[in-house]
């Protein structure tokens, strides 16, 4: 379950942000601002966002597995498509399938670890399988930016989808099914027998009521709203600056080459082992401190990569890394663990539809921010933001009780 796990998190994730080290090349080729070259990134994750929660729906009538194994395959295969993209608009077209494509795998990826390992070790499980998303985004993000100097972006998005496709392969062959998958084999007669009394559609609707009534269970706890916000807010955060991280490393005055601009993505080893220990770090300090010193850290590294030099901007980049993967681990491992019993899904999709909305709407006006007002204005968008995340994880004061006068 562990190989399955973390090569369906490689094939999603270096997938889906293959095209952040190629803003600058896409930008050029095809005449583009930063904001114009950053949809490349921003509508797949668009479309990952409003397509996760029908498929966490959907993984509730059909199961976990098939959802993930679809997953992977699709998204790969598309992936293979992108370099033949004749013009930029075909790539835009081409990503937005990708994202849905995508959705399959984090929308339940979470909802099926607590059905294979339990509420108890749900925390050290999400953490590891963010560190290895976490893995994926480096590699396709690292395969791509250096590929790009001797074969183009063409051939940078083709060496990308060739490592997804052999990562879902793996993924399709040892992925264990679900509980759930095994309840339902093993009990089909009796399940055949039951539904033989009532009619198809009254069946098929009542599964569809309590679906939805468990959207409505994942809308009404306060602590699960929070942690939404958490994911909106800080993915934004932390997009919007990989986004224009490019055009800054190799624009005036730092001046890298793509291929050493790239090197800034190995930032994202040091999120993983951050992800992984976010686990021991509930332990120790609890869900909110943990969460708001996983936040705090990412505004310091923010903040660190305003000056004009190249080791303080590198550190910035570690640093805000570092902070951000512990902060989305804890946020994620919060919200699995305090899901109702009826809406584990739900509230796994609702969770990953903020993470991803984050992703395409904060990266795109960052993008935007970055390219009419400079890097200064956008680190200044960025803290805003992950101050906002912050006081949504703030405990809420009690409501002070009437009294008889």
């Amino acid at each position: 379950m562990s190989l399955a796990m973390a090569a369906a998190g490689v094939c999603s994730f270096a997938l889906l942000y293959a095209p952040q080290p190629l803003l600058p090349q896409l930008a050029a080729e095809f005449g583009l601002d930063p904001g114009r070259a950053s949809l490349a990134v921003s509508v797949a994750t668009g479309a990952l966002a409003i397509a996760v929660l029908p498929v966490a729906v959907l993984s509730e009538l059909v199961g976990r597995r098939p959802i993930i194994v679809a997953s992977v395959l699709a998204s790969a295969a598309l992936g293979l498509a992108l370099p033949f993209a004749p013009s930029f608009e075909t790539l835009l077209a081409l990503r937005v399938l990708q994202g849905i494509a995508i959705a399959g795998f984090p929308g339940v990826a979470a909802a099926y670890l607590v059905e294979q390992l339990g509420r108890t070790g749900v925390a050290a499980a999400v953490g590891m399988m963010i560190a290895g998303n976490t893995i994926g985004g480096m590699a396709g993000r690292l395969a791509s930016g250096f590929t790009t100097d001797w074969l183009g972006w063409h051939g940078a998005l083709a060496a990308v989808a060739l490592l997804a496709l052999l990562c879902a392969l793996l993924t399709v062959f040892t992925l264990p099914p679900g509980p759930r998958s095994r309840r339902e084999q093993g009990s089909f007669t009796t399940a055949k027998r039951e539904q033989s009394s009532l009619a198809p559609r009254e069946a098929g609707s009542g599964r569809l009521r309590s679906v939805f009534a468990g959207i409505g269970l994942a809308l009404r706890k306060p602590v699960l709203l929070a942690q939404y916000a958490v994911a909106l807010l800080a993915m934004g955060s932390f997009v919007a600056l990989y986004n224009a991280a490019g055009f800054r490393l190799t624009g005036e005055p730092l001046g890298l080459s793509p291929a050493l601009a790239s090197l800034v993505y190995l930032a994202y080893a040091l999120g993983s082992m951050s992800s992984a220990t976010a686990g021991r770090l509930v332990g120790r300090l609890g869900r909110r401190r943990a969460l708001l010193l996983g936040l705090s850290t990412t505004i310091a590294g923010t903040l660190l990569t305003l000056p004009d030099s190249l080791p303080l901007v590198i550190a910035g980049f570690l640093l805000l890394t570092a902070g951000f993967f512990a902060a989305h681990a804890v946020a994620n491992g919060w919200a699995a663990a305090e899901a109702p019993d009826g809406a584990r899904g739900q509230a796994g999709g609702l969770y990953t539809l903020a993470y991803y909305l984050g992703s395409s709407v904060g990266g795109t006006l960052g993008s935007v921010v970055y390219g009419h007002a400079g890097w200064g204005w956008l680190v200044a968008v960025v803290t805003t933001w992950l101050a906002l995340a912050m006081l949504s994880c703030l405990p809420r004061p009690r409501a002070a009780r009437s009294r008889p006068g």
